[in-house]
């Protein structure tokens, strides 16, 4: 690229009479270079363009955008890698702005401002837990208008994971809370919650007696935020927030719980690589996870009885975190309950009246397998061949017109009188009736004639 001087030199060269090669030459540049300035081909000062990666992905973006103006650029950018742009997301980002490809939105401008503090947590010192409600659930996961996410995110790293539930009530978030520490690894020493009903009384804030011994259980201590205090916790919202809008909002209605909860697992892997800088020093969120001192898991679960409510299929199975389990023959379309203790390795089903009807070894969950007891399937196959019949089928190719009682039905929707109602409506002639009559008239004598003596 030329400089102004560069360029008006060249210029005035070119008038005097050098040559293209000549003025090259003078000004240490290329040929090709000066013949291009010469030409007006280039300008001083301005660099030429390389092509537009972003142009191709425009429309697509401008659609995505227009369908959903508050869609994630994270989250655009994701869906554009995989139809195959090849840019950074920093060089996305300044082609949506330069482009202005997002609405505006004249709501989301109106944010008062407020004054904000960093809390210093110390490494394996808190964990933080919520529950993220997730409205609009595909209706083949039946749990009815909301799905249910519980993250714990830990304070000092920011790594946060999540577990899909049916339900927020207390066995469900004892079996949550063991899988999220799990896949972070270990527990803090410390856990935060809000005032929800299932850890505390949220009137006052104190600790529940059933959630008291599930802390002792995992030796951690149990921390209430202030009411009205969001911010306390803010690890944990940052990450409900990246879980609604990253993952969240893309997933499609045919999507299965498990293939749901693979999703979730990605994009909680995939956020441990942002970066932090600590003490000068540039790291990953993985990396600061990794120095966390966590504290050991029981072998375990806390023993809290877990009780789902499930429909017998005509099959006579029960489906139950993606395992199908049999029951005795003739309950289709039964409803019963799905009882296990966490961490114990049997289930029992039961009917609705508690009556324990099944109990079988517990199968890994998602595995998708059928588990049938023997004695149930037996009793089935009894069932399904004693309903067999050997009689032959009834004949489809048979005249049977239609009957007198049809057809008396039939004349009394068109109006007719009814010949089985009063005599009165309708009368019958017979002539033949006459015709005997008058033959008898005429075989009878004449009256005889009175005496006049």
């Amino acid at each position: 690229m030329l400089t102004r001087e560069e360029d008006v030199d060249a210029h005035a060269l070119r008038r005097q009479g050098w040559s293209i090669s000549a003025i090259a030459r003078h000004l240490g540049r290329d040929r090709k270079t000066i013949r291009a300035y010469l030409n007006g081909e280039q300008e001083p000062g301005r660099r030429r363009q390389s092509p537009d990666a972003f142009a191709p992905f425009l429309e697509y973006c401008r659609q995505r955008l227009a369908d959903d103006p508050h869609l994630w650029a994270s989250t655009l950018f994701d869906e554009v890698n995989g139809l195959g742009y090849q840019g950074g997301y920093s060089t996305f980002t300044r082609s949506l702005r330069r482009y202005q490809v997002r609405p505006h939105c004249e709501p989301c401008h109106a944010a008062s401002g407020r004054n904000v503090a960093v809390i210093a947590h110390p490494p394996g010192e808190e964990i933080q837990f919520d529950w993220l409600e997730l409205p609009d659930a595909p209706e083949s996961w039946n749990v009815g208008s909301h799905a249910h996410l519980l993250v714990g995110a830990l304070a000092h790293s920011g790594r946060w994971r999540a577990v899909l539930s049916e339900s927020e009530d207390f066995a469900h978030l004892i079996a949550s809370l063991d899988q999220v520490m799990r896949k972070l690894g270990g527990t803090a020493r410390r856990w935060r919650f809000d005032r929800m009903a299932t850890v505390c009384y949220p009137s006052s804030g104190q600790v529940t007696p059933a959630f008291a011994a599930v802390a002792k259980y995992y030796g951690a201590g149990v921390d209430i935020c202030p009411p009205r205090r969001g911010n306390r916790k803010g690890v944990v919202e940052k990450a409900n927030h990246s879980a609604a809008q990253r993952w969240w909002r893309t997933v499609p209605d045919a999507l299965t719980v498990l293939q749901a909860q693979s999703g979730i697992d990605k994009l909680a892997d995939r956020m441990d690589e942002r970066r932090r800088v600590v003490d000068g020093i540039k790291v990953t969120v993985a990396e600061l996870a990794a120095c966390e001192p966590l504290l050991d898991l029981p072998v375990r679960p806390f023993p809290a009885e877990l009780e789902v409510q499930r429909t017998v299929s005509p099959q006579s199975l029960v489906a139950f975190e993606g395992n199908f389990y049999s029951v005795p023959p003739g309950l289709p379309g039964a409803q019963v309950m799905v009882q296990l203790h966490l961490g114990d390795d049997h289930l029992n089903i039961a009917t609705a009246g508690r009556a324990v009807i099944a109990r079988h070894r517990r199968a890994p969950k998602g595995a998708g397998q059928t588990v049938r007891e023997a004695g149930h399937v037996i009793a089935l196959e009894r069932e399904v061949l004693a309903s067999f019949s050997d009689r032959a089928p009834c004949k489809n190719k048979v005249r049977r017109p239609l009957s007198d009682a049809a057809l008396a039905e039939a004349e009394r929707l068109r109006g007719h009188p009814s010949a089985a109602g009063d005599p009165a409506e309708r009368v019958v002639i017979d002539l033949n009736h006459y015709a005997a009559v008058a033959d008898r008239l005429r075989s009878v004598p004449p009256p005889k004639e009175e005496s006049t003596e």
